[in-house]
């Protein structure tokens, strides 16, 4: 990444969300000695992209065989890949509108996979708390989504929220290591949908403001 890509990116978001600049300038600073690392090789964003759908593809194939561990482990590390890819893609001039979408389609793919094997594997033996749980949380990240697409089709930068997907893997991840899946569920089920109420809101305030210009 260039010299002042830090103050870049604090610039960019200095009239959005604060939590969005935080995410961001952690982000950099995650990200930055690898980036410098794989600016050396053959790989794209895009093929770090797909490698992490592999990886979290791998997380549920654990999660549906009780191996709830080592899934927990497995989302982190794809975590890393989400991170990174946009991150080499920036550094490396390789950004394009192609990449987004195909970074924002994987993302929505990979939490569906998850949560579904989480699905799988309470419909096993699980208890009917866990499904629904389950259920309501995938409807919510998706809404969570949804809005900010919705949002950003309306010319409206809508970066603002206390759950983006970073927050709801690290509690799923986190849920898994310490074989507290329900309370995991219970979690992203609350801050899912506050950060849906959240986005709805701002998007009103947005657009009303637009209107009375």
């Amino acid at each position: 990444m260039k010299i002042g890509a830090e103050s870049s990116i604090t610039n960019q978001h200095q009239l959005g969300s604060p939590l969005a600049t935080i995410r961001k300038i952690i982000a950099y600073h995650l990200t930055k000695p690898i980036v410098s690392i794989l600016v050396r090789t053959r790989l794209t964003p895009n093929s770090l992209t797909l490698i992490g759908l592999l990886i979290n593809l791998g997380a549920a194939g654990a999660i549906i065989g009780r191996h709830l561990l080592l899934g927990g482990f497995l989302i982190l590390f794809s975590g890393l890949f989400d991170l990174v890819d946009g991150a080499l893609a920036r550094a490396t001039g390789q950004a394009t509108r192609f990449g987004a979408l195909l970074d924002s389609t994987v993302d929505r793919l990979s939490e569906a996979v998850l949560l579904g094997a989480l699905l799988v594997l309470y419909i096993g033996q699980g208890p009917t708390q866990g499904i629904i749980l389950v259920f309501v949380v995938l409807i919510g990240s998706f809404l969570v989504s949804y809005i900010r697409a919705r949002a950003e089709g309306l010319r409206i930068d809508c970066q603002v929220g206390l759950f983006t997907r970073a927050e709801r893997v690290i509690v799923l991840a986190l849920g898994l290591l310490l074989n507290q899946v329900l309370i995991a569920l219970w979690l992203l089920v609350v801050f899912t949908y506050f950060t849906v109420v959240q986005r709805l809101l701002y998007v009103r305030q947005q657009a009303k403001s637009r209107e009375e210009d």
